[in-house]
């Protein structure tokens, strides 16, 4: 009978989730190599080389790929024959890898983790609890594999109760564009197909754990309707021309991956959750010898991309920028900012509009300036400030209005696309939006060249910040006159592919 240490299981999850949170799986980062070399779009190209380079940095560096490190979810299989050496539960011993973890003193990862979630919602501090799925098999050993899954991607979860003879490509396809690139494309789409209702969820979640060989499933061909179901809806994904990060391209998954089960006869529950650029998951068996070890992947298999800014890319003064310096701006063409730029995300934004409402003063003064949506993660040795890469901005559209109107804001900066009302509001109030690589934080954060605390210091990560910045790339998302380039750039990769794919 296997013995497993309580202290084995321990060090096995922390090291395992600082080992994900810098280290893509290899097989995501060949994927992703291959869609660059494939890639025709410039903007696409560029977003993809940003996150390649710093898939890069963040292997050299162990530090995180994205400024959300995510939450996570462990599926733990255990023995029948294991024993344990422990005075404390399995979920106890798993939650103590996570906080050990996200508290490791040379890479703090970001706790993003938030209790009474209809209430008060107050940050756990550690990143815990974990979401843990139990399986009881036969052997003598414990199999776990963990994903620390963000919030931009997880956000974008969504499931539906077809009718049996509803078409599951159908939905899918007309879901997929609905979703906007907050999930940060290229990458992986997980479907569960069957069970119940909250089976589908969590087979389309174990979905994403599986190997990305769909370049293999393509060259040998389907043997079972799951594999035929996987390639033509990657075709007909990737044919929506949505691209990498929504700015239009040939890419839009890396893979689709399908797990099903037997399901009611007038039911067809259909799950599907993406996985994001910065796609963290790993598997280990514990046999009770140690701690699992994981070996790193060497670096010589890295894609060589040594991304640089576009020659002709425009250089942005922030703390000189005027209203008809923008008005010349146009969506897709690529900047980089230089000066101050102030931060604010959900929580911020929120005390504001209870400030504009009450009449009170604003700690800050927003005229003539821009916003970046970001949390950053918390600095290490010399850094100012840790990875920084944008969070999702439809999440701040409900206070564009406000923001645009009331405190005199020029722009802001995030990723993916904007909704309609805020789109409206950029163009009412002739402002602009700015993208950055959703993907690339580590990358992004090396443009940053001071940072300090400006507002709401109790907030944490999502505190405001005045960062200084230098040559920080951005692309313009949607210009003073409304147009965006999440709507003509799929459009336009649409059409393009439907005649490569006739020719």
């Amino acid at each position: 009978m296997t013995v497993i240490q309580q202290q084995d299981l321990i060090a096995s999850v922390a090291d395992a989730l600082q080992f994900v949170s810098y280290y893509h799986p290899l097989d995501f980062i060949q994927a992703l190599g291959e869609a660059y070399q494939r890639e025709e779009s410039p903007a696409a190209r560029d977003a993809i080389a940003q996150v390649l380079a710093n898939s890069r940095m963040c292997a050299t560096g162990h530090r995180p790929l994205c400024q959300d490190t995510g939450m996570v979810t462990a599926f733990v299989k255990v023995g029948m024959d294991v024993r344990w050496e422990a005075d404390m539960g399995l979920s106890d011993m798993v939650n103590e890898g996570v906080r050990r973890a996200y508290r490791h003193p040379d890479n703090p990862l970001r706790a993003s983790v938030v209790a009474d979630p209809a209430g008060a919602r107050r940050n756990t501090r550690d990143n815990t609890p974990a979401v843990i799925h139990y399986d009881i098999v036969p052997g003598d050993k414990v199999e776990i594999t963990l994903a620390a899954k963000g919030g931009g991607s997880e956000n974008k979860a969504r499931f539906v109760n077809l009718n049996p003879s509803d078409s599951l490509v159908d939905w899918v396809l007309k879901t997929v564009p609905a979703l906007g690139a907050g999930w940060c494309p290229p990458g992986i789409l997980g479907i569960g197909i069957g069970g119940s209702a909250e089976k589908a969820m969590v087979l389309a979640k174990e979905a994403l754990m599986e190997p990305v060989d769909l370049h293999q499933l393509r060259a040998r061909g389907p043997q079972n309707r799951l594999e035929e179901l996987r390639l033509e809806l990657a075709d007909e994904v990737n044919a929506l021309g949505i691209g990498a990060q929504g700015v239009g391209g040939l890419t839009t998954v890396l893979d689709v991956k399908i797990k099903d089960y037997p399901t009611h006869a007038a039911s067809l529950p259909v799950a599907m959750i993406p996985n994001c650029a910065a796609t963290r998951h790993i598997h280990f068996t514990l046999d009770g010898s140690g701690p699992a070890v994981l070996t790193p992947p060497r670096l010589d298999d890295w894609p060589k991309i040594d991304w640089q800014p576009a020659p002709g890319a425009r250089r942005v003064n922030l703390d000189a920028v005027t209203r008809d310096d923008i008005a010349q701006w146009r969506p897709g063409e690529t900047l980089l900012l230089s000066g101050k730029l102030l931060t604010g995300r959900d929580a911020a934004h929120k005390r504001i509009a209870e400030l504009v409402a009450k009449g009170e003063p604003l700690p800050v003064d927003f005229a003539g300036r821009f916003i970046y949506y970001v949390g950053p993660v918390d600095p290490v040795a010399d850094e100012v400030v840790g990875p920084a890469g944008p969070t999702t901005s439809t999440r701040m559209d409900k206070f564009t209005g406000l923001m645009l109107e009331k405190t005199g804001l020029l722009g802001m900066v995030g990723k993916g696309e904007r909704g309609p009302a805020a789109v409206d509001a950029i163009q009412r109030h002739q402002a602009v939006y700015l993208m950055a690589v959703g993907g690339a934080a580590y990358l992004v954060s090396k443009a940053i060249k001071a940072s300090r605390v400006a507002a709401f210091a109790d907030l944490g990560m999502e505190a405001i910040y005045e960062f200084q910045v230098a040559d920080m790339p951005v692309t313009v998302a949607v210009d003073s006159r409304g147009a965006s380039v999440h709507q003509a750039g799929p459009a336009e990769w649409r059409g393009r592919i439907g005649k490569i794919a006739t020719t």
